[in-house]
């Protein structure tokens, strides 16, 4: 246990007590105790190949290879983009694990009080998108596996129909969706223990898979010299390359803001530093190869291209082996949805009223606005999945990442008053509870991404023909948003004295 740790837990201990009647706290918010410090760096990376090892990330390397990449090109855009986007993860982990405080509570510092409110929610329902894609995802591959086993399933109520979907598939997809439920009633410690436990059995599963695709179609240089039949569009590397360098940056975007979430349990910065640089990048980047080199072998065995895993274990004569391969794929879409999708806006929401929301009622929350937000709708093609919906919420994260590690490491460097973030009228009110310095930079880092966003998103696939310099700079939205917050935050903060600095009565 580092020393740092143990004296802001020791020096917040002493004033818990008062504390407690804030209307900023309750007990899922406040700071970890350094009894609950149980996460060891395998934790972290179970972590990470948990949420790693799941159906978008099998088909990501492929929607770039179907926009004009080979494999190896695409390889290396996942693995360049996931060591951008652990930089800032280690980076906002390091609160974390330094104070104990979740994601909203370290907004307070930079947005104010009542500021983190916005990067919350904005967070929270990015999630909630995430949440219901993944749940989606997960319903089919239930849906999937009760054909296999019961042919009846499939003329269920004479295959009717609701919003042009089978009705054995909204079955399935609620299903799926109140077992994720109970596990969110259970809390962090559940999602821990999921997470440790099904790490080996989802490496164990996509091996499996490489090794049953390699000995039928050839050995796997066979499989990667085909593999350019994925390719739909003839664009060039160079074309291509910035819109999925992005939403590769973009995949994990959100989840390097609330990643003070989960290492506010790490035992050590060692821990969740190691833990992060071990179970991301590399997981990522294999399990996408792993989707590739499959999908190509799809062609060669059955003279198609599946790039559903659900779709291509119906293709299985054995009960055995597709029972196995559910399981997996099942466990794949539980531990990607509890720890990338739950946690985070459990807290967000939390924080808008800490006294009357706690971590489950968030949680409940986000399930069922995940539904709302109509994931089958999300997911409708590859193309609006990766240029308008990965790269378009990276715009949004980019900014509140560039002011936030702004805040802590380059104008506070790593200190913060623990106590205070917890106090309605303390050095984090700033005035009236914001800190409208971060707010606007916030605005002004998004600003120059908004055209490109509306022009992607009425676009079918999200590619614009022709891009003008708003679509250019929406391609690198994540870069741009991150820079530009970074940038003006920084210069706002040090020609405007913040209300911090000005004596409690006045700050109001």
């Amino acid at each position: 246990m580092t020393d740092d740790i143990a004296v802001s837990q020791n020096d917040f201990h002493e004033m818990s007590e008062d504390l407690s009647g804030s209307p900023l706290w309750n007990k899922d918010l406040a700071p970890t105790s350094l009894s609950e410090r149980t996460w060891t760096t395998w934790n972290i990376a179970a972590l990470w190949i948990g949420m790693s090892v799941v159906i978008t990330t099998y088909t990501l390397a492929g929607g770039f290879i179907e926009a004009g990449m080979n494999w190896w090109q695409a390889m290396l855009t996942i693995l360049l983009g996931n060591c951008i986007v652990l930089i800032p993860m280690v980076l906002n982990a390091h609160a974390g694990t330094k104070y104990g405080v979740s994601f909203p509570v370290l907004c307070r510092a930079s947005f104010g009080t009542k500021g983190a409110n916005i990067p919350a929610v904005l967070r929270a329902i990015v999630a909630c998108g995430w949440f219901g894609i993944q749940t989606w995802i997960g319903g089919t591959a239930i849906d999937a596996l009760f054909t296999a086993v019961w042919s009846d399933w499939a003329t269920l109520f004479n295959s009717a129909t609701v919003l042009d979907i089978a009705i054995h598939t909204w079955l399935a997809f609620f299903l799926f969706w109140i077992i994720q439920v109970v596990i969110i009633l259970k809390g962090i410690e559940g999602i821990k223990f999921l997470e440790s436990y099904a790490a080996p059995l989802l490496l164990i599963g996509g091996i499996a898979l490489l090794i049953w695709a390699s000995s039928n179609a050839g050995g796997l240089g066979n499989i990667l010299s085909n593999s350019s039949v994925l390719q739909k569009q003839s664009s060039s590397f160079w074309t291509v390359f910035p819109g999925a360098l992005t939403a590769s940056v973009g995949y994990w975007a959100t989840l390097s803001l609330n990643i003070p979430d989960f290492t506010r349990y790490a035992k050590s910065q060692k821990s969740q530093m190691l833990g992060q640089a071990l179970g991301l990048p590399l997981t990522m980047t294999a399990f996408a190869f792993i989707g590739v080199a499959v999908t190509s072998a799809t062609v060669i065995i059955y003279g198609e291209a599946i790039a559903d895993p659900v779709k291509l274990i119906q293709k299985f004569d054995s009960a055995i082996v597709i029972l196995f391969a559910m399981l997996v794929i099942f466990v794949a879409q539980l531990t990607t949805n509890m720890a990338a999708n739950v946690v985070s806006p459990s807290n967000d929401f939390s924080n808008l009223n800490p006294k009357r929301i706690s971590y489950v009622t968030g949680g409940l929350i986000t399930a069922v606005i995940g539904i709302l937000m109509m994931p089958w709708q999300l997911m409708s093609s590859m193309g609006a999945y990766i240029f308008t919906w990965l790269i378009g919420y990276s715009g949004l994260m980019g900014a509140i990442g560039g002011i936030m590690i702004c805040d802590y490491f380059l104008l506070r460097g790593k200190k913060l008053e623990l106590a205070e973030l917890f106090k309605t009228n303390g050095i984090y009110s700033y005035r009236g509870g914001f800190n409208w310095r971060a707010i606007v930079a916030l605005v002004l880092a998004i600003a120059p991404v908004i055209p490109g966003f509306v022009r992607a998103a009425t676009t079918p696939g999200g590619q614009v023909q022709n891009p003008n310099f708003f679509d250019t700079l929406y391609v690198y939205a994540w870069f741009v948003t991150f820079a530009i917050g970074f940038g003006v935050y920084l210069i706002l903060m040090k020609v405007s004295q913040p209300e911090e600095n000005l004596p409690a009565d006045e700050r109001g």
